[in-house]
């Protein structure tokens, strides 16, 4: 995978093997189950693990378009990249993100496979939403014969209870090796159930000493309750629920883009440690806002929007997936071969970090494309070097290797090589 090109598929994969890498072979090996959990794990711990950083759990989607019928898992899955549902396979991840790097290191992959009756009920959830009359026909205040009801004792929706399935495998793996309090998600989890979960992953899975927070984007029409007062005074922002018109806007300046406050609202059975990000156009004076929150109150604020900011680490995991390690590639359609292609993909996302490491000591500006031209010009030497009646001198063989992974790569550094 590191020297080959094109598509990282099965067929492509034999290709480039070499002796012991036949087709059947690699056949063999995507179709036995194997312990990634495990390995994931073991690999971040002997290799990328440092002991003095400070580490955020952080979870995301990723999907994979993907055509035809027969594929494990395969059903329509919204993909931010073409704005609407696309037919494709979903799978979760979780990762550990370095405070001190600032990189994601991907840790957990399960696939999304949705039973009939959650899909079910997401067609029937949209289609409630439709005939659902506007807020500008519904009488104000609270129905009439509405009860209230225990905020601690929700159900979790199915797809929370795979979520947290995988929090509580990985959590038991981590124990006693890294201390982990918050869990950082998008703004798709940015409701109250999510909240539960990390709190019921706390208490089983966590140290008294030690909390799980929940850091997502607050979902808009959730940001009702707001002590208008204390916002004001911090930040001199208007209240979400007094839009501001766009001449009152240009007279009033912020001087302060970061305003957090501890609120309450309907649906969360705790205060919220809440941050708003007022982001100001210079010239037109034109203002919009970013919420977040997290269920941890003593988090300071800068450290909330650091974390989030953060997150986004997980993104460029997912886009070297797909770009250098065939996460958009595989053409595997039974359920072992569908996990081994996209966990396989996402473990050599960690395995180039940890060769770039060592890279980067004397080429900074080494990126993946660098680290697969040098391999394969490493490989391209190695093939035909065996070919010549008499092999070079140690100081030529590394000018021919240094020469010819250069072709390749796009910083113009030339590698180091030693030919054993």
């Amino acid at each position: 995978m590191l020297v080959m090109t094109g598509r990282v598929t099965m067929l492509g994969l034999s290709r480039w093997a070499g002796k012991g890498g036949s087709s059947r072979t690699i056949q063999r090996f995507f179709s036995q189950a194997l312990p990634w959990a495990t390995l994931f794990w073991v690999f971040f711990r002997q290799q990328v693990y440092r002991p003095e950083d400070v580490y955020l759990l952080a979870g995301d989607e990723v999907v994979v378009t993907k055509a035809g019928k027969h594929t494990h898992g395969l059903d329509r899955f919204f993909a931010n990249l073409y704005g609407k549902p696309v037919p494709g396979l979903s799978f979760f991840t979780l990762s550990l993100v370095s405070t001190q790097e600032r990189r994601s290191f991907p840790i957990g992959v399960e696939q999304v496979v949705r039973s009939a009756a959650e899909q079910a009920a997401s067609k029937a959830k949209a289609e409630a939403k439709k005939q659902q009359p506007s807020t500008a026909t519904r009488r104000p205040g609270r129905p009439k014969g509405s009860k209230n009801t225990n905020k601690t004792a929700r159900p979790l929706t199915p797809e929370l209870v795979r979520i947290k399935a995988l929090i509580e495998a990985l959590l038991h793996c981590l124990t006693g090796m890294i201390p982990l309090s918050y869990l950082v998600l998008d703004g798709h989890f940015g409701h109250a159930h999510v909240v539960d979960m990390a709190r019921q992953c706390h208490l089983h899975h966590l140290q008294a000493a030690l909390r799980l927070g929940v850091v997502p984007a607050l979902r808009r029409p959730l940001c009702r309750s707001w002590p208008t007062a204390q916002v004001w005074e911090q930040g001199g922002v208007p209240s979400p629920a007094r839009p501001v018109s766009q001449r009152d806007d240009r007279r009033r300046a912020h001087p302060d883009p970061q305003i957090p406050a501890q609120l309450l609202h309907k649906e969360f059975a705790h205060p919220l440690n809440v941050v708003i990000l007022v982001k100001t156009n210079l010239h037109t004076r034109a203002w919009a806002q970013v919420i977040l929150f997290s269920s941890a109150l003593d988090l300071p604020y800068n450290q909330i929007v650091e974390f989030y900011g953060l997150r986004f680490q997980i993104e460029f995991n997912f886009r070297d997936a797909k770009q250098y390690w065939g996460l958009e590639d595989f053409m595997n359609v039974t359920p072992t071969g569908v996990t081994n292609a996209a966990n396989l993909s996402l473990f050599m996302v960690n395995v180039a970090y940890r060769l770039r490491t060592d890279i980067r000591q004397r080429d900074p500006d080494c990126s993946v494309l660098d680290l697969k031209a040098d391999y394969r010009g490493y490989k391209y030497v190695a093939e035909t070097i065996p070919m010549l009646p008499e092999k070079p001198e140690p100081v030529l063989l590394a000018k021919i290797l240094n020469q010819v992974a250069r072709l390749g790569r796009i910083h113009a550094s030339q590698p180091s090589f030693r030919f054993a």
